[in-house]
């Protein structure tokens, strides 16, 4: 038949990864549904403030410490389920403040899959921010350097996180206390960045250098 469609064309020759396709596609569906009513009323208990539209698949993990800020914008999705993304993710997400006055502000339409976040001071996420599979954003130390203190918890080293518009960190990235990552920067895959990182660049290594910029 002439007009046959091309969708039966490719059922005919190989019909298995199609029929498996629609079957993960709503069985993901499922699992966003049931994760995003569960983590909005469990953000709602613990005084996280969302906008309209985010998107969850798995539940995150969340802490926010007394008197402390954290508030998501608008259509955000974040993806702690294993396989909500066939990259990889290795943990759920986590979004926590971690002590009294701290600020964890995350824009409108960005995107997480199995990312960190500590804030003990500050950290702003601008809008359309990108963050790969087990990223990890921190603005402080977590534990003193002194080695009769470092087996104590720590979060009074700690210095500002900004991360700006459509800013995208691969895989495995490290974003470390007192970094500005600049407007449409790429940060590349197990990057450690430790210092401030200029807009529209693509950086990279441990510790993160500029590679190039990004042309227009």
């Amino acid at each position: 038949m002439t007009n046959e469609k091309p969708i039966l064309s490719r059922l005919r020759i190989d019909p298995m990864p199609i029929l498996l396709g629609k079957v993960r596609k709503y069985k993901m569906t499922l699992i966003m549904l049931v994760s995003t009513s569960y983590t909005k009323l469990k953000f709602a208990l613990e005084g996280i403030e969302f906008a309209s539209g985010c998107t969850f698949y798995g539940v995150p993990i969340s802490k926010r410490s007394y008197n402390s800020r954290v508030s998501i914008g608008h259509s955000c999705c974040f993806r702690s389920h294993v396989k909500s993304n066939l990259i990889g993710i290795q943990q759920s997400c986590i979004l926590a403040t971690h002590r009294e006055n701290a600020t964890l502000e995350i824009g409108n339409d960005c995107g997480f899959s199995g990312t960190v976040i500590g804030a003990s001071e500050s950290i702003i996420i601008g809008d359309r921010v990108l963050c790969g599979a087990n990223t990890l954003i921190t603005d402080f130390d977590w534990h003193p350097s002194s080695p009769q203190l470092r087996h104590e918890p720590n979060s009074s080293n700690s210095a500002p996180v900004v991360i700006k518009d459509n800013a995208w960190l691969g895989y495995g990235v490290v974003v470390l206390k007192g970094v500005t990552i600049g407007e449409n920067s790429i940060i590349t895959a197990n990057s450690v960045v430790v210092s401030d990182i200029p807009a529209n660049v693509i950086a990279g290594g441990n510790p993160a250098k500029v590679i190039k910029e990004i042309s227009s």
